[in-house]
């Protein structure tokens, strides 16, 4: 396999290489749907400037990353397209350790399960084979390399593409059964956009099973990981957040970075729920609805906790694509990130009931986002209904997808156990229904 994934970043490099050279750079970092207030590489470039300056970069109203950021770049900015690629790289190269991590455990559960009549006699077609697993971790690089979600990320210099890159460090510590790292890197995370804070409990629960320690309030060893993984996570967010008071001298990148993210002010349209609903709203119920539309990222962390806490696993995939949709300023980047990972769940494709309704749902609104945005900025035939239309669309389909997916590995599991083809009491084939 090494050959085809050689292949595959040879081609990769080249393809943002001329990206990087071409008249069309320019134009992608300025697509709304490509980047957005808080990781546009113009925004880091105007911080860069105030801070040589010796001004504080918070001071205004245009930077709004984290001060491990700006200082990173600080250093690196005549290599940034270099550390963007890399960054790429960096994800693909952590999702091709990661399967097979994911893989010997997942041939060891099925083994045992056999072994101990878990699964039933008639589902055997429904197993993963070795052979099948094999070439996961190169669909995998090839979904994330090759997506051209994550190719425009990248020439538009979205710090997303970093963010991407510690997220991913963050699944291939926790999957490797390091707590301590899996701790630093979550907080990391965190730190840089809040939202992977809902991480911490697919985590712990991934945790928790491979020490065999069963979920039970009762249990004092249950209590007692738990409160020692979250000190590990708290502790290393007061350690960086400590870091950047240390770096920068002030607290104003919190209100600029967090408050900012929370609040909403800057109406830009992107591919998100926010900025349309907020332009339209009256100023007096803004605090009510941030509260609503933030508290979607987090509500759906416990049932799916409660609901997935024997496939963890499968619980981060899930909690990715949340993110990624509810988030207040979303990006394509954002898109790519749990895209990658789709080919892990090959072996669902079978009880996948709307995989082409939403694949021509998310390909067609993909097309129309950049001729809706002309017909309304520089036409002037369209208005941003138009441009928000597609938008509500383009997150229902994923919106779709992800529940599609959620349906697939519920029924699988539920075939495992209760068996492939079956039957009411009378004999006649039943039907499985999700409730």
């Amino acid at each position: 396999m090494a050959a085809p994934l050689t292949l595959l970043l040879i081609v990769a490099v080249t393809i943002r290489a001329v990206l990087f050279r071409s008249s069309l750079a320019e134009l992608i970092s300025a697509r709304v749907e490509v980047v957005s207030p808080l990781n546009a590489w113009k925004r880091v470039v105007e911080g860069l400037a105030l801070l040589d300056l010796g001004v504080s970069p918070y001071s205004g109203d245009v930077f709004h990353e984290t001060p491990l950021m700006i200082y990173l770049f600080h250093f690196t900015v005549d290599y940034a397209e270099i550390v963007f690629i890399v960054s790429a790289y960096f994800v693909d190269c952590l999702s091709c350790f990661l399967k097979p991590l994911d893989r010997a455990k997942m041939f060891r559960k099925q083994k045992y399960a056999l072994e101990s009549d878990r699964y039933s006699a008639d589902c055997l077609e429904l197993l993963r084979s070795p052979k099948e697993m094999f070439y996961i971790p190169l669909k995998v690089a090839m979904f994330y390399l090759l997506n051209p979600f994550t190719i425009l990320s990248c020439v538009a210099k979205s710090t997303c593409g970093l963010n991407n890159a510690i997220i991913a460090l963050f699944i291939f510590c926790t999957l490797k059964g390091s707590a301590l790292l899996s701790g630093i890197l979550l907080a990391l995370a965190t730190y840089q956009s809040i939202y992977p804070l809902t991480l911490f409990a697919p985590a712990l629960l991934f945790f928790l099973q491979r020490l065999y320690i069963p979920v039970n309030l009762r249990r004092s060893s249950f209590w007692f990981f738990t409160l020692q993984y979250a000190f590990m996570y708290v502790g290393s967010l007061v350690v960086i957040t400590g870091l950047s008071f240390f770096l920068l001298g002030s607290w104003d990148f919190i209100p600029s970075v967090y408050g900012f993210i929370f609040s909403v002010p800057d109406l830009t349209p992107n591919i998100g729920l926010f900025w349309y609903f907020f332009a339209e709203m009256f100023e007096h119920f803004r605090l009510f609805f941030s509260c609503v539309f933030q508290i979607n990222v987090f509500f759906y962390t416990i049932p799916l906790s409660i609901k997935l806490k024997e496939h963890p696993v499968f619980l981060i995939f899930m909690q990715i694509a949340i993110i990624s949709i509810f988030k207040s300023y979303p990006t394509v980047g954002d898109v790519a990130l749990y895209m990658a990972f789709l080919p892990a769940w090959s072996h669902l494709y079978r009880f996948l009931r709307n995989i082409f309704l939403v694949s021509c749902v998310l390909l067609a609104c993909s097309a129309l986002f950049p001729v809706l945005w002309h017909l309304w900025i520089y036409a002037g035939s369209a208005n941003s209904n138009f441009y928000y239309a597609i938008t509500l669309l383009f997150n229902f389909g994923q919106i779709l997808l992800v529940a599609d997916y959620f349906y697939a590995y519920l029924r699988r599991e539920h075939h495992l156990t209760h068996g492939l083809y079956l039957k009411k009491k009378d004999g006649t084939e039943a039907t499985l229904v999700l409730k």
